[in-house]
């Protein structure tokens, strides 16, 4: 069954949303492979955070099974979820933490350390540090960066009595900020040259998102407002420089640089944006900036008014029209839409750990 379209000036029940959403990405889901048909191997990672955020969120757990099941039947693809791909690696490692904190079992987190020391081997002094990409060593991106940082620091907060995550974390974030990574514009461009320079390349969404989780964090576990500042300045300019313009029929929606050519097309860039959104409402569990909250509920409803097909599928671009349906685009827009339960929930729904 579909839902029923909403009017221009109606206010959508964003659980009836996210619950659309999350009924049509189960649709793609494939028992035999433990992932989701039309998509990936990052993006089932990222798939099953989705499925956690929204289990969380909305308190429906109709979905919540395939989180095990996929830990139980996919880690046979690559070894235990690691590949060459340190990126990889990372968007694992981060499923299973949030699997953790929804349900408390300790296997989940024990997935996560595990994945976390084989990513610190991608670690070595070329440009002064940071992670490989992948074990071929050839290029130093932001986003296995991030991501290193991310979970280094979520492993802290799970684990404070262990003082190496937060080491790691500190010396990731000691290095990225020293990279040159972060542009002058304020964004995060993709990566570095081979005389490690910013190499200019597109800011993709995600990794103005995935670096506002690892500062979030960050900043709780030190009280550092350095972090919060830094996390704020880059949300801005995802705000400022990554958004429709006020002149646009949907103004202040979130566009990726990749937009343009994915549309129509599978791919990776489809899952960027989600990643973003995700990232961002966590943050604002520190910044308490009106324009982050605002910025969620208009891209959540448009997607739901704009790039929604009468199946209850969601395309590319948030601000519609509805292109084609895959899972990366069905779990991205739903990480906005999970994310816009969790402000309008009333009493809002609590983003900390459960199950512990």
């Amino acid at each position: 069954m579909t839902t029923q379209p909403v009017s221009e000036e109606a206010d959508p029940d964003y659980r009836v949303c996210a619950t659309a959403g999350a009924t049509t990405l189960h649709r793609w889901y494939c028992l035999g492979t433990g992932q989701w048909r039309t998509t990936g191997w990052w993006n089932a990672a990222n798939a099953v955070t989705t499925v956690a955020d929204y289990t969380q969120r909305t308190g429906n757990r109709h979905f919540a099974w395939v989180i095990n099941w996929t830990f139980r039947v996919a880690r046979w693809r690559h070894a235990h979820f690691v590949d060459k791909f340190f990126d990889d690696n990372g968007w694992w490692a981060l499923a299973w933490i949030r699997a953790y904190e929804l349900t408390g079992k300790e296997h989940y987190l024990a997935a996560s350390r595990r994945i976390f020391q084989i990513m610190t081997t991608g670690w070595d002094d070329t440009c002064g540090g940071g992670l490989w990409w992948n074990e071929d060593r050839k290029y130093k991106n932001a986003i296995a960066n991030e991501l290193f940082l991310a979970i280094a620091a979520r492993l802290h907060r799970l684990s404070p009595g262990d003082g190496g995550y937060l080491d790691w974390a500190l010396r990731e974030w000691d290095w990225f900020s020293a990279s040159g990574l972060i542009g002058k514009n304020g964004l995060v461009n993709d990566g570095l040259t081979a005389g490690c320079q910013n190499n200019g390349k597109p800011t993709y969404s995600y990794n103005q998102g995935v670096i506002l989780g690892g500062l979030g964090d960050l900043y709780e576990i030190t009280g550092d407002t350095a972090y919060l500042r830094q996390g704020e300045a880059i949300a801005d300019a995802v705000l400022s420089e990554l958004t429709t313009p006020s002149s646009a029929p949907q103004p202040g929606i979130l566009i990726d640089p990749c937009d343009a050519s994915m549309t129509g097309r599978h791919g990776d860039g489809s899952q960027f944006k989600g990643v973003f959104a995700r990232n961002l409402v966590e943050f604002c569990r520190h910044s308490d900036q009106p324009a982050y909250r605002d910025f969620i509920l208009r891209n959540a409803r448009s997607v739901w008014v704009h790039s929604r097909n009468a199946k209850d599928q969601f395309g590319l671009l948030w601000t519609g029209p509805f292109d084609t349906a895959d899972a990366s685009r069905q779990s991205s827009a739903l990480d906005v839409l999970n994310a816009a339960v969790l402000l309008t929930s009333s009493p809002p729904v609590a983003s900390e750990p459960t199950g512990r």
